[in-house]
């Protein structure tokens, strides 16, 4: 399918216009990394601790974030956590604020902070049982200890305020892990388990649904992993495009791909956006589509070469990209049409890495025109310039 009919856009002849975008971007880029926002790095590799919360009613970030920095969690970060309607909350602390050895901690000084200076029901409470937050164990030892039916310390007893407790945690797990109201409760319980919550237990209108800790050392591990991972996908692409093309060609199609992820990791910091690791996997996605667009215009620049080598070299990729140019834009438009729809109906878990996809694909698309192409044509002047042969770089056949 055609979309364009015999274009003749000079590309080449808009190179210092390619030059200036990219050295914007990718300045900015460097400076947001280097002197403003940083390298905003996930959870997964810095270490912490992330709890996710889940509330009654709609959340109010700033308020929480205020509770947390009053119980003594300095600079938490706090961030809205699926489709707004769910009233749920990721809390990530830094691996200095928790024990890996200890999980419950994490979940524990959260409760104390939302509890002490965001709770509905105020300070009044404290001293009892928290429903929201209390567990099948802890409920039952609870009621245990009030005795409410005056069952006494038997076995019996013990059986009986247990499917107590079983009756509650499983309306709460029904009702999205939050009881509305103690009262609520009616007909769930016994009355005279409902009278004892009502006299010794409260909601706090929010719980705790996971803690999900990542030590010091695996989050430095995961950093070095990540690292290797995307220098590795690199250094294959080059020697295998040695092999296949011109150690010309591997460079060029590296430095585009370098291009492309420098810019895509400078938009997450100047939007001070966390990097996890399905950001890295996207990253790598973006590599790897990246060069695959990328060999796409060097292996018709090297069919144009066998056919017409008295072409100068400018026109001829000039003629390659413009061939090359209906495939890449039903190939790219399409592929940036479901990520952006990804990333605009994804949801919050999604974001980063929808957000990665669409950056890289724009500017995937743009390096292989604006970037990879161009640098054949300098690589060839400049030989000339030093007065070698002007030996074309793809002229020979490739080695199979």
């Amino acid at each position: 399918m055609e979309l364009f009919h015999n274009p003749k856009i000079d590309w080449l002849g808009k190179k210092w216009y390619f030059l200036g975008f990219s050295l914007i971007f990718s300045i900015s880029g460097l400076l947001s990394i280097f002197f403003w926002h940083g390298l905003p790095l996930d959870v997964d590799f810095r270490g912490g601790t992330v709890v996710r919360v889940k509330f009654a009613e709609k959340p109010d970030l700033t308020r929480i974030r205020s509770a947390a920095n009053e119980a003594g969690l300095h600079d938490p970060r706090i961030a809205q956590y699926g489709p707004a309607g769910n009233n749920e909350v990721l809390v990530t602390l830094s691996r200095g604020q928790t024990s890996e050895a200890a999980l419950d901690q994490g979940r524990a000084a959260i409760v104390v902070a939302l509890d002490r200076n965001y709770t509905r029901s105020g300070a009044q409470n404290t001293g009892k049982l928290d429903l929201d937050n209390a567990s099948r164990e802890e409920i039952a030892s609870w009621l245990q200890q009030y005795d409410p039916e005056h069952l006494g310390n038997t076995t019996v007893g013990q059986t009986r305020y247990q499917q107590q407790a079983d009756a509650v945690e499983n309306y709460r797990n029904g009702h999205s892990g939050v009881i509305a109201s103690v009262e609520s409760l009616r007909g769930i319980v016994d009355p005279a388990v409902l009278t004892a919550f009502q006299q010794g237990a409260y909601v706090s209108g929010f719980s705790v649904r996971s803690v999900e800790i990542v030590g010091a050392q695996v989050g430095q591990q995961l950093q070095k992993q990540a690292l290797m991972a995307t220098l590795y996908s690199l250094a294959g692409m080059l020697i295998y495009l040695w092999f296949r093309f011109e150690l010309i060609y591997g460079v060029a199609a590296v430095v585009a791909c370098f291009h492309d992820t420098l810019i895509t990791v400078g938009a997450f910091s100047l939007k001070n956006m966390e990097i996890s690791l399905t950001v890295i996997a996207a990253i790598l996605t973006l590599i790897g589509y990246s060069m695959n667009d990328t060999i796409v215009v060097f292996d018709r620049i090297r069919e144009n070469l066998r056919l017409t080598r008295r072409e100068p070299l400018p026109e001829l990729v000039n003629r390659s990209i413009n061939q090359t140019l209906s495939r890449t834009v039903l190939t790219s438009g399409l592929t940036f049409l479901t990520v952006l729809s990804l990333f605009v109906f994804g949801g919050q878990v999604l974001h980063p890495f929808s957000f990665a996809l669409v950056v890289g694909i724009l500017i995937g698309t743009y390096s292989s025109i604006a970037v990879a192409a161009p640098m054949l044509v300098a690589y060839q002047e400049w030989r000339t310039h030093r007065g070698k042969a002007a030996a074309l770089p793809a002229a020979r056949k490739a080695r199979v």
